[in-house]
């Protein structure tokens, strides 16, 4: 490459990233939105942790997905299907990053049961969610629950 092509290509990609800064700049996500996002969050996982399915598929939108389930009735018949469950969710380190639809959603969550003494966790996720704004409130579109891989890595 000839220093004057080296010279463009790095003006290019000066000016490119400079515009996508600004860009993002602009999309920046109301501390009301911040607050409505994170109770969307709650209601999630009080939901859930109650067994109440109609209230827990009300936190998606009418299509959403979450871990390949798509839809409310789909979402509610999974609930019910899985029965009552005893369990408590701890959510930890919400990062919210404003997009051109909405909002990604990324956490960790540990799971124990109550009864159990002393509390052990039963489990932990990282949950890596897509929302987005609806007449109704915020929603989740996506709602992605992975085993979190970071632990035990030193």
């Amino acid at each position: 490459m000839t220093a004057k092509k080296a010279l463009i290509a790095a003006l290019v990609l000066a000016t490119t990233s400079g515009a996508y800064t600004a860009a993002q700049a602009q999309r920046r996500l109301s501390t009301e939105d911040q607050l409505d996002i994170q109770q969307t969050y709650a209601r999630y996982y009080h939901a859930i942790d109650s067994g109440n399915a109609e209230a827990w598929a009300d936190t998606f939108t009418a299509d959403g997905e979450f871990n390949g389930t798509k839809g409310h009735d789909a979402l509610v018949a999974s609930i019910k299907r899985s029965g009552p469950q005893k369990t408590r969710h701890v959510v930890t380190n919400l990062v919210l990053t404003p997009t051109a639809e909405g909002a990604n959603g990324s956490l960790y969550v540990f799971i124990f049961n109550p009864d159990q003494v002393p509390v052990t966790i039963n489990s932990y996720s990282r949950y890596d969610d897509t929302l987005v704004k609806t007449p109704q409130g915020w929603r989740f579109k996506t709602k992605m629950r992975s085993t979190d891989t970071t632990i035990g890595r030193r």
